[in-house]
């Protein structure tokens, strides 16, 4: 498939550029082969049954946005993308002139260098005082990293609101921002249904945004991405399977997180690893039998991974409608409930 297959015609004003009052609030497309509802988010229990599952990513956003200076006194910024060792990093570097091996300049009053690239990003050292971590530096002097399509400074509610409820795990860059919508009512709404869940851990880095460069995107190249596949979620899933449930991923995160640890045999299995994972139209689906996601941008990788579960046609016909229908797209956005071309 060609990348203007996956091109549609998004007005700015339909990005949202701010959250809801209540996470919950949003609306939620049902998509359901060539049928589609229009429902309210808080109506999901109502969507699933006892028995169904729900895989969260349970990463949580760190302040990666840090700001410094070159010996000359010119500014840079960092987006970290990783934190590799006790004083090294993968980051981003913007500044007037590209940064070159070797070349210092300081953070917060610390010393650093690039000690080398690996495709955009660089790898880069710093001089810690003695005692002092990287995360800790990262918390003290960072700032909350808000997606490029959201044209402010961020503020005391994207602190809040730029994280899911259940984040645990420091090491994001961007938000799974499907899990944005669930706060604790609703939480317990499901949990009273008898709806289970787990966790999945995948910490999304800023090669999410990055666009897509080829024509053919059987020739486009997935950034890496760190997932944890936890033993015990294993078991819940294998569980749920057994007694008939549904998995029901939250978030494209949740959903290449499964399918990467089920990538190799067919069969989910505990994994920890690297995954450059690339589903689009035609990848096999081994795990998911569900999938909530937000609107996502045109020609992205998010939306081939949605057309690849929901269906091309059905897919982009559900995305012309939202248009029309006035949802909010991207991160702050409304929601979609996607059940695959074949639902049981």
């Amino acid at each position: 498939m060609q990348l203007s297959d996956f091109h549609f015609e998004l007005p700015e004003n339909l990005i949202a550029q701010t959250p809801l009052a209540t996470r919950s609030a949003s609306r939620l497309l049902v998509q359901n082969n060539a049928n589609i509802e229009h429902r309210q988010f808080l109506e999901l229990p109502d969507l699933l049954r006892q028995g169904d599952h729900l895989v969260f990513n349970d990463t949580k956003v760190i302040p990666a946005r840090l700001f410094g200076e070159k010996p000359t006194g010119g500014k840079l910024e960092l987006l970290i993308e990783r934190i590799t060792d006790a004083n090294r990093v993968l980051t981003k570097i913007r500044s007037s002139k590209a940064m070159k091996t070797d070349a210092p300049f300081r953070v917060a009053g610390v010393g650093a260098r690039v000690l080398g690239r690996k495709d955009d990003l660089f790898d880069v050292e710093f001089d810690l005082p003695e005692g002092q971590s990287i995360d800790e530096m990262i918390e003290r002097h960072g700032t909350l990293p808000l997606p490029p399509y959201i044209e402010r400074q961020p503020d005391k509610i994207d602190a809040e609101r730029y994280q899911t409820v259940y984040a645990s795990k420091p090491g994001a860059v961007a938000a799974p921002t499907a899990g944005l919508h669930f706060d604790s009512d609703i939480l317990d709404t499901l949990a009273l249904k008898g709806v289970t869940h787990s966790f999945v851990t995948l910490h999304v880095g800023a090669g999410t945004f990055m666009p897509v460069r080829v024509d053919n995107i059987a020739q486009h190249t997935m950034h890496p991405e760190r997932v944890e596949v936890s033993a015990q979620t294993v078991a819940d899933i294998q569980k749920v399977k057994a007694d008939g449930g549904r998995v029901v991923a939250v978030g494209t995160t949740s959903v290449r997180s499964l399918e990467a640890a089920a990538v190799q045999s067919g069969e989910l299995r505990p994994f920890n690893d690297e995954t450059q994972l690339f589903i689009t139209p035609g990848s096999q689906f081994n795990v998911i039998d569900a999938m909530i996601t937000n609107f996502h941008l045109p020609e992205s990788t998010l939306l081939m991974l949605v057309s690849a579960f929901g269906g091309y046609e059905h897919t982009m016909a559900a995305y012309k409608q939202a248009v029309n229908e006035q949802y909010r797209f991207f991160s702050y956005g409304d929601a979609m409930l996607i059940w695959p071309e074949n639902p049981f």
